[in-house]
């Protein structure tokens, strides 16, 4: 019997099955297609099946999703944006498995509580920064997942002190400012000339004023955010994960600073905020832990 892992991230695919002679270096990863999206995931699902009888496929998804109806429509995948119904279609390919879907959000929660920093933790946020910015709540050792299934969005938590457009139509939300694409963007309005995510780090990396000064919105804006959901959710403990977490003092000063003068309650002293351990691993992991609770239920 087989169990596979499927992540829909918001710049390409991911799959791996789950197992213990499984590691990192077995996720198969893939861009996003143009066209043909689900018959490039099916071929990603077979090769990492191996052959094999798949009993269970957890998938993780960027959202937004309708868990009850097993429906995806992440904005990246042009084909998928009206509503895909990727449970349905993975049953058709595996019609023995289980098949449980989940937001992006929620599997990173549910590694950090399995395998990370909340492991043991009864109330925590997960947060991964990348091109995107996707969170997973847990409160009273649940992971919280909402009516209908995208509890979690953080990446649209509004930012006091910001009025950066957003992708989802609105003003001011975290992503609009933290999120990496949201980075970019800012730095070459301001005369920067690179165009990645990574070039951004590396030129705040050798002190570049524009990148630095874009991994400082960013931290500032990430720090509100996280204050503001501690004191809603009466948290004391917030993982950052995803690739922009390793940005170093540039983005985790100002993060820090912003926590430090906003999160003043008396419940709230601390507070910690602590970098993941994970790597870039962790949503399609937390898809695997799905699977494997699926499978047995």
């Amino acid at each position: 019997m087989t169990v596979l892992a499927l992540e829909i991230g918001s710049s390409g695919f991911a799959a791996t099955r789950v197992a213990d002679d499984v590691d990192t270096d077995d996720i198969r990863r893939i861009p996003i297609p143009a066209t043909g999206a689900w018959a490039r995931c099916q071929e990603l699902l077979l090769e990492v099946a191996g052959g094999g009888e798949v009993t269970a496929l957890g998938v993780a998804s960027a959202g937004p999703i309708d868990m009850a109806a097993g429906v995806i429509a992440p904005a990246e995948v042009p084909e998928w944006r009206g509503g895909f119904g990727i449970v349905e279609a993975a049953r058709k390919l595996f019609p023995k498995a289980q098949v449980p879907l989940a937001l992006d959000g929620v599997c990173l929660a549910l590694a950090e509580r399995g395998f990370g920093a909340t492991s043991g933790v009864m109330d925590s946020l997960a947060v991964s920064v990348s091109d995107r910015i996707t969170g997973g709540v847990v409160v009273g050792g649940f992971i919280l997942v909402g009516r209908t299934g995208n509890a979690g969005h953080v990446g649209h938590v509004l930012v006091p002190g910001f009025d950066d457009r957003c992708s989802c139509g609105g003003r001011g939300c975290l992503e609009a400012v933290a999120g990496g694409l949201a980075m970019v963007r800012w730095a070459r309005e301001q005369g920067w000339a690179g165009t990645s995510v990574r070039e951004l780090l590396d030129a705040a990396g050798v002190g570049e004023d524009i990148p630095v000064a874009a991994l400082g919105r960013a931290g500032t804006a990430l720090g509100r955010a996280i204050a503001s959901v501690a004191a809603l959710l009466d948290l004391d403990l917030v993982v950052l994960g995803g690739p922009l977490a390793g940005a170093g003092p540039a983005l985790w000063k100002p993060l820090g600073e912003a926590v430090a003068t906003h999160a003043r309650l008396s419940f709230l002293p601390g507070l910690r905020v602590v970098p993941s351990q994970l790597g870039e691993g962790a949503t399609i992991m937390g898809a695997g832990v799905l699977a494997l609770v699926g499978r047995n239920t």
